[in-house]
């Protein structure tokens, strides 16, 4: 089996002032229970009072972060595209651009290199093969989710 082609590092710095991987209308954030406890700390409120404020759960029962309802982009995201909480953010927002939907073919990462000014940077620096495998490891585990409070309750 050949290594997947991202291996070798791909060129990434994330930009200031972009927020375009997170001005998506109808972007979906999931969230995984570290992520919970990270944001409702960073906020100063209890898991459940942050879940009931700013999150929802998905048809499926798994909770995401809310939309704004009348732009349909992240809560945390202000008028200069800066996240209100980048030190707290989700997991799947610290793994972007390294997706697996994104990583899945060369397609795919045309697609993303077209869409996030970080990766075509002239200041981006070399994530290495590993990391990138991180990070998608990462975001598929917040991708599965959770359903209720504390998650491993039976």
């Amino acid at each position: 089996m050949s290594k997947a082609w991202w291996m070798n590092g791909v060129p990434f710095s994330c930009q200031t002032d972009c927020g375009k991987c997170c001005d998506e209308p109808g972007g979906i954030v999931y969230l995984h229970p570290t992520d919970a406890k990270k944001m409702a700390s960073h906020l100063g409120l209890t898991v459940e009072d942050w879940l009931e404020r700013d999150c929802r759960q998905t048809l499926d029962g798994r909770y995401i972060l809310k939309s704004d309802p009348i732009t349909e982009v992240c809560i945390y995201l202000d008028a200069n595209k800066k996240c209100v909480n980048y030190q707290a953010r989700p997991t799947q927002c610290r793994s972007y651009p390294f997706w697996g939907e994104n990583l899945r073919s060369v397609r795919s990462w045309s697609n993303t290199v077209e869409e996030c000014p970080g990766l075509s940077s002239e200041d981006a620096l070399i994530i290495d093969g590993e990391s990138i495998k991180m990070r998608i490891i990462k975001d598929r585990d917040a991708t599965r989710g959770f359903r209720q409070w504390p998650p491993y309750q039976r």
